[in-house]
């Protein structure tokens, strides 16, 4: 099972630094943004969460706006 977790954990923090990288394109940055150990713990999940954590309304709002700039 180390090894399951191993890929786990791997995967999990492969796709927080593409949200990372991702985010930071359009200077949005999430200070909390990583992978929930919580769930990495558990084998109950396929995979573990990623936590976006919190931010600041600034950081709240510049996200808004790039989503918004998204749609269709």
């Amino acid at each position: 099972m180390a090894v399951r977790s191993a890929e786990r954990l791997r995967a999990a923090e492969e796709v927080v630094a593409q949200l990372r990288d991702g985010l930071g394109v359009v200077a949005v940055t999430l200070p909390s943004l990583r992978v929930d150990v919580v769930t990495l713990a558990s084998e109950a999940a396929s995979y573990p969460l990623v936590d976006l954590g919190r931010c600041n309304l600034d950081t709240a709002l510049r996200l808004a706006a790039v989503l918004q700039g998204l749609r269709p």
